[in-house]
């Protein structure tokens, strides 16, 4: 027996004054009503209704069970209904991953942005390269750049980065100055651990066709912005998102190499575990930073 039902049924008794009213307002059959009243009756082992061939009325216990559940019945929907309301309303803990080098370069203004909009919320960071369990950390969702490599995720893209490849004036002196992707290979390049390419680099030729190269070098790493110091420092060629790099090529601490060709794009995009009853936080999470990166012009190269 389902309590709450059987309380609702036998207060539209009560209201509507017999079996038959409550069964209309109820869209039940009489005998459905009949029955959800005598199960209620059985469950409290008293007598709620007299009944006779003229009339019904409450007996002293019915009546009093009546008001009682006719607060409750009330007290549940206003319960329900703050409930269904609070789940609509951006507020909360809030816990986000991002990788260290967008959030420290990039995001920071739009979480602070963020947190003034959404006072509600409290912003729970975590900065991480690494590709996240959301279950075992406790992730509502996630920033990433590239692919996100797993089906159970649900990815929303919100914008793009342009993957730069570059190298000190020192090293290029050194060791001299590629012309082709294919020169790459005898070159020291470094590798970032978490590419979903690993050490094969891909560029574009103006047919607009993909050429892969092997590159191979002495550093292999799971940040690019210490990639990109170490490339600074004279030690080889990084290749690492515009976002990271444009700030040393424009000060001439790096040159751009093969800048005819082509490299591929990279999504940057929100993830999170699954559509259903996504919370009010974050979709305003994910919807804030989709208008952000709408705005932005430094996730790709600046013309010179």
């Amino acid at each position: 027996m389902d309590r709450f039902e059987a309380m609702r049924v036998f207060c539209a008794v009560i209201e509507a004054g017999g079996f038959a009213a409550a069964a209309e307002r109820t869209g039940m059959s009489t005998s459905a009503v009949s029955r959800h009243v005598a199960q209620l009756e059985a469950h409290l082992n008293v007598r709620l209704l007299n009944r006779t061939t003229r009339r019904m009325s409450p007996t002293e216990a019915g009546f009093a069970y009546f008001e009682r559940c006719t607060q409750l019945l009330a007290d549940l929907e206003e319960t329900e209904a703050t409930v269904a309301g609070e789940a609509r309303r951006p507020r909360g803990r809030l816990r986000l991953t991002a990788p260290i080098a967008l959030s420290v370069l990039r995001l920071a203004p739009a979480f602070a942005a963020f947190a003034r909009a959404y006072p509600e919320i409290v912003l729970d960071l975590v900065l991480s390269d690494n590709v996240a369990d959301f279950t075992e950390e406790g992730l509502d969702m996630a920033i990433r750049v590239g692919s996100v490599g797993s089906e159970s995720l649900v990815a929303r893209r919100i914008g793009d980065t342009e993957l730069l490849i570059a190298a000190a004036p020192e090293y290029l002196a050194r060791a001299g100055t590629p012309q082709t992707p294919e020169e790459l290979a005898q070159h020291s390049c470094f590798t970032y651990a978490h590419s979903s390419t690993g050490n094969h680099w891909q560029f574009i030729d103006r047919a607009g066709e993909t050429v892969g190269v092997r590159i191979g070098g002495p550093i292999n790493a799971n940040n690019g912005m210490l990639l990109t110091e170490m490339a600074v420092a004279g030690s080889g060629i990084v290749h690492a998102p515009c976002f990271i790099l444009q700030p040393f090529i424009e000060q001439g601490k790096l040159v751009r190499l093969l800048p005819d060709w082509g490299v591929p794009r990279l999504p940057i995009q929100v993830v999170y575990p699954t559509r259903r009853h996504l919370s009010a936080k974050v979709q305003a999470m994910a919807g804030f930073l989709a208008e952000w990166f709408a705005g932005r012009t430094d996730m790709v190269l600046k013309s010179a």
